[in-house]
């Protein structure tokens, strides 16, 4: 039916298909913006969008209420959050595809105003509206947009946000408004640790930042390392700008996180090299970007321009082409991760997208590849998602060969044999052999990785090699390797096993913390297994304590506390840990600096540095602080020992005060420092 032009539908032809788009699309908005879940690309998205919005024109009796068209956005949600009324609605913005629809929309600009406006141009982020309330300078509340009349109080879980000053640096009043997103590094470290946690992953940036900012827990959304840009003000009067780029450039004076790369221009003809500049620079972004947003410059033509019931006249949104290409599925293999999570990926035609030849993609879990039915010798779309991960859009259905069959899910492990498990909860499925070679290889793999044992020399193949020739079979037996055994090892000479077996020697004096993570435990990383030694000082003393002593760590929670208790009961980890022992590897915490002193004021208190710092810099006080035993944390709680505040320091001070912690400034600090090295 939408193949057919709308000139030719019959009035009745034209009403189902109205009420088909209305329904479908109503599906995808849930999906997409309550559930933080797409069904299908934005692109997609988009043209139904269109040819609704077309149809609606033509046969505008059929418009409802709850159309599609008529609204912004999602509901506000169920989430549990509370709900926020928006004094003035955070409208959408309307979308174009093509420079003649851009042009299209700026003679109607100009018809409407009677004259040749200027216009701002600005990178449109890949992210969530966000509205922030500030009075006297200080942020009261922040609320996501939600439907554009109420939406959802978020204040606890921007407060995680660094971008997001807390305090302005002038006393204003005023509601700003503008986009939290995740920054591309965080989107693809996300995702790999939810696939190994069982967990769906985020299909893009946007819906990453969106179930980030919604979390209850605002400690979940702190490890999520959200960003912002602020670009947008109801109220400019109040801080004394009158053009969008003189607005921006006034947030920047408040301190308030805004894209750089805004551009004047003086009509739309000039548009063209802005857009040439972003298109070839938007794989290099840290951030997605997925168009350019048009802005009328001068907010009293603004205010002529006026809105619609869902978009301003006086903006547009002038959308990228997808950036896609097609392939053919040759075969669909299952992989084996070191926590046992079976995974399939596509193995495909070898296509350059996005500047990088793409032959794999990973089709997740079993659910995951049922909803998109890939099929071996599909023909399929490719792009990436967050510009970064190779992502299977959809078969081309018409393209699909006769004999394409439904893939089979796997019962047993492809390395091992073992029966499969689904376990409750998670989606992906699990091989629970702890024998599992393919486990094993992965987690031996990791253990000499560099964030982990920093083993140079021992990468995937020599690993495999080893426990081809039945040379290991743990990571403790790493320690007992002899010279003789990896010269046995294909084309290893003396040099490289001598090489070796340094590395392996210096790696039993790193600090506990990397050998935690190492152990390749559910839930644990690099970044929790330096925060728990911090605390505990030792690994055995972590390998003992209770789910209560870890959760009362700051910045642990619940799940990895429950995760480590549960591995070190193990027998298999308390005799793996004593192996590890008898070998010599180190089991204390150590910082970058050396030995800690147990004797230093500093050891074992909770510290938080605030504020603006004038002889240190904040990473090197807390790296001084760390490595003489403090655990230096982002937030202040009734657990804090100390606050180290520098020029303009805001709501953390306030709150020290209030809770009665210890306030030094940066002399204090210097002197104690001083005293500690006399």
């Amino acid at each position: 039916m939408a193949e057919k032009e709308i000139k030719q539908l019959t009035t009745k032809e034209a009403k189902q298909e109205i009420q088909e788009l209305q329904d479908r699309l109503t599906d995808y908005g849930i999906a997409y913006y309550e559930k933080d879940a797409p069904l299908v690309e934005d692109h997609v998205y988009d043209a139904q969008y269109a040819r609704l919005q077309a149809l609606e024109q033509a046969f505008p009796q059929f418009i409802s209420q709850d159309s599609p068209t008529q609204n912004v956005g999602g509901a506000a949600t169920k989430s549990g959050l509370p709900k926020v009324q928006h004094p003035v609605p955070m409208l959408s913005l309307g979308d174009v595809f093509s420079l003649d629809e851009l042009q299209d929309w700026e003679d109607r600009t100009k018809k409407s105003l009677g004259f040749q406006p200027k216009y701002n141009l600005e990178l449109k982020i890949d992210g969530l509206a966000i509205n922030l309330k500030y009075e006297q300078g200080k942020l009261i509340q922040a609320s996501t947009r939600g439907n554009g009349l109420v939406g959802e109080d978020v204040t606890a879980n921007v407060n995680t946000i660094d971008d997001v000053p807390k305090i302005l640096k002038e006393p204003v009043t005023v509601e700003v408004r503008g986009e939290i997103y995740m920054p591309k590094a965080s989107f693809a470290k996300l995702n790999e640790e939810r696939e190994a946690e069982g967990q769906e992953p985020f299909a893009n940036p946007r819906n990453a930042a969106a179930g980030s900012l919604r979390q209850l827990d605002a400690n979940e959304t702190k490890k999520r390392q959200l960003s912002a840009f602020i670009y947008y003000t109801a109220e400019p009067d109040q801080i004394g700008v009158t053009t969008q780029d003189g607005l921006l450039e006034r947030f920047r004076e408040l301190g308030l996180p805004t894209n750089p790369d805004n551009r004047v221009i003086d009509q739309m003809t000039d548009i063209r090299p802005y857009l040439e500049e972003y298109t070839e620079k938007r794989d290099s972004l840290p951030y997605g970007i997925d168009g350019v947003v048009v802005k009328v410059n001068n907010f009293d033509d603004q205010v002529d321009l006026g809105n619609t019931v869902k978009v301003p006249r006086w903006a547009i949104a002038y959308k990228f082409p997808p950036e896609e290409e097609e392939t053919v599925v040759l075969d669909i293999e299952w992989t084996v991760g070191r926590t046992g999570a079976v995974t399939p990926t596509a193995a495909m035609k070898p296509v350059l997208l996005a500047g990088t030849t793409v032959q794999r993609a990973s089709l997740h879990n079993p659910d995951y590849l049922k909803m998109k039915d890939v099929r071996v010798g599909d023909t399929v779309t490719l792009h990436k998602a967050g510009d970064i991960i190779p992502e299977i859009g959809q078969v081309v259905l018409s393209k699909r060969p006769d004999e394409a069959k439904p893939y089979p899910i796997p019962t047993t492990c492809p390395a091992c044999g073992a029966d499969l498990v689904h376990v409750e909860g998670e989606v992906v499925l699990r091989c629970m052999n702890p024998a599992c070679p393919a486990q094993i290889q992965e987690g031996l793999t990791h253990f000499a990785s560099r964030n982990a044992m920093n083993i140079d020399g021992l990468g995937p193949q020599i690993v495999s090699q080893l426990l081809e020739k039945d040379l290991v079979k743990d990571v403790a037996s790493i320690y007992s390797l002899t010279r003789e055994e990896l010269l046995t090892l294909d084309k290893f000479k003396e040099k490289s096993a001598d090489n070796l077996l340094a590395a392996i020697a210096t790696s039993k004096e790193n600090s506990a913390d990397r050998l935690l993570f190492g152990l390749g435990i559910r839930l644990v990383g690099a970044k929790a297994a330096k925060t728990i030694l911090q605390s505990l000082g030792d690994l055995l003393k972590v390998a003992r304590a209770s789910v209560e002593d870890i959760v009362a760590i700051d910045g642990v929670g619940q799940a990895i506390a429950d995760s480590l208790v549960k591995y070190f009961k193990e027998p298999e980890a308390q005799a793996l840990l004593a192996e590890l022992a008898q070998a010599g590897v180190n089991m204390t915490y150590q910082s970058d600096q050396g030995p800690i002193d147990e004797n230093s004021f500093f050891y074992g208190k909770k510290i938080v540095l605030t504020g603006k710092l004038e002889v240190s810099s904040r990473s090197e006080m807390a790296a001084w602080l760390e490595g003489h035993g403090a655990a230096v944390t982002g937030s202040v709680s009734k657990k804090t020992d100390l606050l180290i505040a520098g020029k303009d320091a805001g709501s953390k001070l306030t709150k020290a005060e209030d809770l009665g912690i210890t306030v030094w400034n940066e002399q204090d600090f210097l002197s104690a420092k001083q005293n500690e090295q006399a």
